[in-house]
């Protein structure tokens, strides 16, 4: 069992960014990488929606005989982690948005956080917004329309650029010292924002910190594979697998494939 894959599933293209710390992190894991582009972006859905998307694709990963789920989405785990739990015997391993580290570390005691309407408004955002962040303002901002041009190949270009500098406004004025990225498109467009905001903004995402906690969960259930062998990883679309490839880039022992799903 140990040599069976991780399984990954995300609202897109967006958690490879969180499955690159993995395959970093855990050089020898075989993986499978679901991005459900067809459905994206989950951020506007219903939670009841995200839960029925969230039991397809991880059912889907099931069949594939994955050993352990990573949700390297912040709306599908902030959503649909606890119901998965209840449903499934697989070891789950979520994503939150890097608040404790950000409220820790805030000199100004202001941070911003930039997430999906359906992370925001989520009850598990809210609990861990509370636990971490009692004596910070935290500044929240909806990334509308970011997902959806990073899933159709538009991340370096002017409509983006314009894009973000309507949203990192309130970011601007109200004077934070961290961004939490509450997304995992977001990574991809750290670079962009790093240019918008003033240098003493540190901006933070939660992909190191899952892939730590992956790493530990499969220690502990003794399943991390040992064998030495490069590991061999599968990522499926269900839409123009172009953007796939072109943001994950050449890894080593990898096929993208589309899915009808």
């Amino acid at each position: 069992m140990s040599k069976a894959a991780l399984g990954f599933f995300d609202s897109g293209v967006g958690g490879t960014s969180v499955w690159k710390e993995v395959i970093d992190l855990l050089p020898y894991e075989n993986t499978i990488y679901l991005a459900d582009s067809k459905n994206a972006p989950y951020g506007i859905k219903s939670p009841d929606e995200i839960i029925a998307l969230s039991i397809k694709n991880t059912e889907f990963l099931i069949s594939k005989g994955c050993k352990l789920i990573a949700i390297p989405c912040n709306t599908a785990t902030t959503n649909a982690i606890d119901y998965l739990r209840s449903k499934y015997s697989i070891p789950l391993i979520g994503i939150e948005p890097a608040i404790k580290p950000a409220a820790l570390q805030s000199d100004t005691k202001k941070i911003g956080i930039l997430a999906t309407k359906g992370t925001l408004s989520s009850q598990l955002f809210k609990t861990t917004q509370e636990k971490f962040s009692q004596d910070i303002d935290t500044i929240e901002v909806v990334g509308t329309g970011i997902v959806e041009l990073i899933e159709a190949g538009k991340t370096n270009t002017v409509e983006m650029k314009t894009l973000l500098r309507r949203i990192v406004e309130p970011f601007m004025i109200s004077g934070i010292d961290y961004l939490v990225l509450g997304c995992s498109h977001y990574p991809y467009i750290k670079h962009l924002l790093e240019t918008l905001l003033p240098k003493n903004v540190r901006i933070i995402d939660s992909g190191a910190a899952v892939a730590r906690q992956l790493l530990v969960t499969l220690q502990q259930s003794k399943l991390l594979n040992e064998d030495g062998k490069l590991g061999h990883h599968q990522l499926y679309s269900n839409a123009n697998c172009t953007t796939l490839k072109e943001i994950v880039g050449v890894v080593e022992n990898m096929t993208i494939e589309h899915l009808d799903f």
